[in-house]
């Protein structure tokens, strides 16, 4: 993996220090209006571009864009492997960066960078506030635009599914748009992470909340992509089914040994 990160004037980490990470491929059309209304809205967050090789020069554009704005970083990886670790190589570039809020957000418009102050809001201080905050589309106020049914439905029954069996009292826990204190990315061993798309973020989320952090969601309207393809794919979803099964009953078997364990107590 080859990277081209620009350098970074080092500061102690806080909530004025946010890095929001936007993995790429093939998204040359979305990148800079993205971007541009990200600064618009935000103009002291930064941004780091993680390209997979994009084969369309996605990841020339990002250059060009990181030559004339210092907000702008680059990374550049030689393969497309997948979201999570896209978004894993980016966290872990803003943790050695001492980046206060690491922000995920979608390249392609349907996160609208005109709600993450909100989303930041939400994280508060140190002392109030949560650690993650999702952008929910599924609570009050968040809502869906040019969604087709089929889209939907995946994406609610997979919430459901998730909040089944895993007991997290979450609405949307597969959403992409999120915002960390460096806290929680600090803790959640990003080093084993193999999940991928829809299950990376189901994975995060559920790490974050075993961990002992508090998750927040604030609503959002999530648009469907105007330019390009969608990455879903039936094997994202296969996986994500595959996994939280796993985690499910795995969280079973915890709760089984501890009631029996007190039983023979008693």
């Amino acid at each position: 993996m080859a990277e081209q990160p620009a350098e970074h004037e080092s500061q102690a980490p806080g909530l004025d220090k946010v890095l929001v990470v936007i993995p790429t491929y093939d998204e040359r059309e979305n990148i800079g209006p993205i971007v541009a209304r990200l600064h618009a809205a935000l103009p002291t967050a930064e941004v780091l571009v993680v390209d997979d090789g994009s084969p369309d020069g996605t990841g020339d554009l990002a250059d060009e864009m990181a030559a004339e704005d210092p907000r702008v970083h680059v990374m550049h990886r030689t393969e497309k492997a997948g979201l999570g670790a896209a978004y894993v190589a980016g966290f872990t570039w803003a943790l050695d960066r001492d980046y206060g809020v690491v922000v995920e957000m979608d390249a392609d418009g349907s996160h609208a960078p005109e709600e993450l102050p909100r989303l930041l809001a939400a994280l508060g201080d140190d002392a109030n506030g949560a650690d993650l905050v999702l952008g929910s589309r599924y609570v009050p106020g968040g809502r869906t635009v040019n969604w087709s049914r089929r889209r939907e439905w995946i994406s609610r029954t997979g919430n459901l599914y998730s909040q089944i069996a895993l007991g997290a009292r979450v609405k949307d826990i597969t959403g992409g748009y999120r915002a960390f204190r460096r806290q929680v990315l600090e803790k959640i061993r990003l080093n084993n992470v193999a999940s991928q798309g829809y299950c990376f973020q189901i994975d995060l989320a559920w790490r974050a909340i075993e961990a002992g952090f508090t998750v927040a969601e604030v609503p959002i309207t999530f648009t469907e992509r105007v330019h390009g393809e969608s990455k879903m794919s039936g094997n994202i979803v296969r996986e994500a089914l595959l996994r939280v099964t796993k985690w499910g009953l795995r969280r079973r078997g915890r709760q089984l040994q501890a009631l029996l364990g007190g039983r023979r107590a008693h």
